[in-house]
């Protein structure tokens, strides 16, 4: 029964096919397919016929094709008694598909490194994401790849795909010249370009990508520790440009707020002497800052309120008492003079310079009268000073 079983004529077709799979080959009766034998094709499939080691036929449309070979039934096996019943005119059938494979993911299996261009140091990057992508010539998609492999999985070629693109990523994120803040807002150029540089590698193997995308990117640990430090240093630098901005009032208003809290903290220890200190302090302060006169809380509302300057470098406003302009950085120049000896800058009415310790009280040449520095007329005579 197991002879007359191979002698009948087969009906090939690749049914139920698995997802996973890209190739599956036909596993026929000892490898025999019998003239006129038919194959069926299902969409989204190509089939490809090899007969006596070579390619004789490929179809990649839906259809049922009749196979010619010369192995007709019964004649072909009786006449190969002496060769156990088997027929040297082996042919075989490779079903491939042909769909496009979509949302394939993808991973960095280790940190990109590239130098970040802003900030100058090392960076660690993994990056996420998903492509598509499908054969486009299934002849040299089986000779140049696949070959006579029995059943190729999807994640083989999803491999040779990974390896590629992240052989270039680093390449194109050295060359972006993108900050690592400015790597997500970017995701979508970055994937174009990734996928520019990598597809003409897969054309030689017969089938293309597209759709290549960046989803999500992190960084390693010795990256992320940097990044923090980069943003500590930011905000502290924003909060000193946003203390230059806050007008006299609110300055004020906040210095009311902090002697209160002090003297409720000082009422609830009313026994200690730091409590009692404290509270008196708090009590004349706030006295001060409320306009009443008399003593020291007199003489604290008399103190003059600090108001904005432009700088004498940038022109932004700044605190007139303020060392350091917030905006520039450039030292506050207000209320200074040049020496009379070295040109240092000194605060106006000093006696003498801190650089180089000449007195800054010069005679008229004139009128012999005493000129302070920073004076270019005398104040007697009107004579100008060399």
């Amino acid at each position: 029964m197991g002879f007359f079983a191979n002698q009948t004529r087969s009906v090939i077709e690749w049914k139920d096919a698995d997802p996973d799979l890209l190739i599956w080959r036909w596993n026929g009766t000892n490898d025999e397919l019998k003239n006129a034998s038919k194959l069926i094709i299902n969409p989204g499939q190509a089939a490809i016929f090899i007969y006596e080691g070579q390619i004789r036929a490929i179809h990649d449309y839906p259809g049922m094709f009749e196979l010619k070979t010369a192995n007709i039934p019964f004649i072909t096996t009786l006449t190969k008694i002496m060769q156990n019943f088997t027929s040297e005119h082996k042919a075989n059938v490779y079903f491939v598909r042909i769909t496009e494979f979509v949302n394939q993911k993808w991973g960095t299996k280790a940190p990109v490194k590239y130098t970040d261009p802003v900030y100058k140091f090392p960076v660690g990057m993994r990056a996420f994401g998903n492509f598509s992508f499908h054969i486009t010539d299934v002849r040299k998609f089986f000779t140049e790849f696949a070959s006579n492999i029995e059943v190729l999985p999807i994640s083989a070629i999803r491999n040779v795909i990974v390896d590629r693109a992240l052989q270039q990523m680093t390449d194109i994120f050295a060359t972006a010249g993108l900050s690592y803040a400015e790597i997500d807002k970017n995701r979508l150029e970055l994937s174009q370009k990734l996928s520019e540089a990598i597809a003409p590698e897969f054309a030689p193997l017969g089938f293309e990508m597209s759709d290549f995308r960046i989803e999500n990117t992190d960084f390693d640990e010795k990256t992320q520790e940097r990044i923090d430090k980069i943003s500590d240093k930011m905000a502290d630098a924003h909060a000193i440009n946003a203390m230059g901005q806050i007008n006299t009032q609110g300055l004020n208003a906040y210095a009311t707020v902090e002697k209160l809290n002090a003297m409720n903290t000082a009422a609830a220890n009313p026994n200690g002497m730091a409590g009692v200190g404290m509270g008196m302090g708090a009590g004349m302060g706030l006295g001060a800052g409320m306009g009443m006169t008399g003593g020291m809380m007199g003489q604290q509302a008399a103190q003059p309120v600090a108001t904005s300057i432009p700088c004498g470098s940038c022109g932004a406003a700044m605190n007139q008492n303020a060392k350091f302009c917030p905006d520039c950085g450039k030292p506050n120049t207000a209320g200074h003079v040049a020496c009379i000896e070295c040109g240092a800058q000194i605060k106006q009415g000093a006696k003498f310079c801190p650089d180089c310790g000449k007195p800054q009280t010069a005679n008229c040449s004139k009128c012999n009268a005493s000129i302070p520095g920073g004076v270019k007329f005398c104040p007697d005579c009107g004579e100008k000073i060399q």
